[in-house]
């Protein structure tokens, strides 16, 4: 495992589990500060962000174009299935941000970088705005620890619930749950 930081603590990891969560660029107001010693100590600032992600109705909401979830979709599944850089085990595309629960196969700069890259890329196109940010720069990333997997699966799955997009996970169908 190697570890760095940025803003953020990233863990590159191959063979263990790994929680990331990335949005969209200006997702977040520019007032709303969240330290990184709060992210990582106890989760609670994570959660609290991801509300606020989860609640935002306004700013940048490109993910909620279906052609533009679908490209994230399919470039999920075929970083498992067709470059082999991952294990996809749950995932979410809400409006402006998505969560993944991944078992790398690379270390992480190899499979989220080309990920982002293209998404970002392709998306752009499609909204016409090439050369623009697309993604935040970093992502928020958690070593999955022995007894949390269920429970972060469940929390991925169950995310556009908690945002008001359905009544059940298996209705959301840029996510895991609908494609179980």
């Amino acid at each position: 495992m190697r570890y760095y930081e940025r803003r953020l603590p990233h863990f590159s990891v191959a063979g263990q589990p790994l929680f990331v969560t990335f949005r969209l660029h200006g997702s977040l107001p520019e007032n709303r500060i969240f330290p990184p010693d709060r992210l990582t100590a106890n989760g609670k600032a994570f959660v609290a962000m991801d509300r606020l992600l989860d609640r935002t109705r306004s700013g940048p909401l490109s993910l909620l174009r279906p052609e533009i979830a679908g490209l994230v979709v399919a470039a999920l599944k075929d970083g498992e299935a067709r470059f082999h850089r991952y294990q996809l085990h749950a995932y979410v595309v809400m409006p402006n941000h998505v969560h993944l629960l991944v078992t790398p196969q690379v270390f992480t700069p190899r499979w989220l970088g080309p990920l982002k890259g293209f998404t970002a890329h392709e998306a752009n196109r499609i909204l016409g705005t090439t050369g623009q940010p697309f993604w935040q720069d970093e992502s928020y990333d958690h070593l999955v620890k022995e007894g949390e997997f269920d429970r972060i699966r469940q929390y991925i799955e169950r995310n556009p619930v908690k945002a008001g997009l359905v009544l059940q996970p298996e209705e959301f169908c840029w996510s895991s749950a609908s494609a179980a």
